[in-house]
């Protein structure tokens, strides 16, 4: 048992490890989040509980549920890690001096911030360190992480509303247009000047999870809805995969103007139509309740004002 008289608690690893089975309900869920097997959680919490000298859960063949002193456990160890995890953020966000931290999908960095970072670096002043953190999705709302200066997320037409509009920015507005290789464009010319819904012979690439917001195939050619199928398809995890795909000559893509710009420039893939198609969506930035206090955010967001308008890099 704990000793009243001399402050202790249980490791760490056993508190996280009681955390994820107690809100998942089941150990193998809660092994499986902290990526380790189903008998060291069995194990860690059967620890814990000869620590306590108290059994925190009740075990079945269908799965675990909390007891009564489980539950209340359960309460004060989520609080705890909760604060844990907020001075852990804080210490990160002051332990190098000025710095921003925004907050963003692993493609718009890769496509859109990171080629433009070092004009962003200069915007901040050499004493502000400008950091990145990634999310694998694309958000349409902000995470709220509390390391978050500045969220940059996919939006619609009314990005922020209630927040006033120095706090917040649209870094460009949502303009759709057929991609692919200069090859593939030349070995399809002429389906390609045909109507979609009599497209054949061609490979559809595209995202394979959950649409985010952004113009989806059918939103895009509403007459083809019907041919697709009888339309070849590849599916990839990130957006970099489908434009990297696009550019080998694996098929037809969405380009979205300002995101794929690095690979349009280059000459690694080509427009199929004429315009670009304008939607309501739009990549828009917004200050987090942590980086309303930090000035170097708020000059973040004047710097991405700066794009829609044209006076930004």
């Amino acid at each position: 048992m704990l000793d009243r008289g001399v402050f202790r608690i249980p490791k760490l690893s056993a508190l996280v490890a009681f955390e994820s089975a107690a809100r998942h309900g089941s150990f193998s869920k809660a092994a499986s989040e902290l990526q380790t097997s189903q008998p060291a959680i069995s194990r860690q919490i059967g620890t814990l509980e000869k620590e306590l000298a108290t059994r925190l859960f009740e075990r079945s063949t269908t799965g675990v549920t909390l007891t009564e002193p489980g539950r209340r456990f359960r309460d004060a160890v989520a609080a705890g890690l909760g604060v844990i995890h907020a001075g852990t953020s804080d210490v990160l966000s002051r332990g190098h001096g000025e710095q921003v931290v925004i907050t963003c999908s692993h493609d718009i960095s890769h496509l859109v911030i990171f080629p433009r970072l070092e004009a962003l670096q200069e915007a901040m002043g050499e004493n502000t360190r400008v950091r990145l953190l990634t999310y694998r999705d694309h958000p349409s709302v902000q995470p709220n992480d509390p390391i978050s200066d500045v969220d940059v997320v996919w939006k619609d037409s009314n990005p922020f509303p209630g927040l006033p509009d120095e706090e917040t920015a649209v870094l460009f507005r949502e303009e759709v247009q057929l991609i692919c290789s200069p090859e593939y464009a030349a070995a399809h010319a002429e389906t390609f000047a045909g109507p979609a819904a009599e497209w054949q012979g061609l490979t559809i690439l595209h995202l394979d999870r959950p649409n985010q917001g952004w113009v989806r195939w059918n939103d895009w050619f509403p007459d083809a809805v019907h041919g697709f199928p009888t339309l070849g398809h590849e599916r990839f995890d990130t957006y970099i995969q489908v434009l990297e795909a696009a550019a080998t000559g694996r098929g037809v893509a969405l380009g979205w103007r300002h995101i794929m710009d690095q690979y349009l420039n280059t000459g690694a893939v080509v427009t199929v139509k004429d315009d670009f198609t304008r939607y309501d969506g739009r990549l828009a930035a917004a200050l987090t309740s942590k980086g309303r206090r930090n000035p170097m955010a708020r000059k973040c967001i004047e710097f991405f004002r700066r794009w829609e308008s044209g006076s930004g890099t």
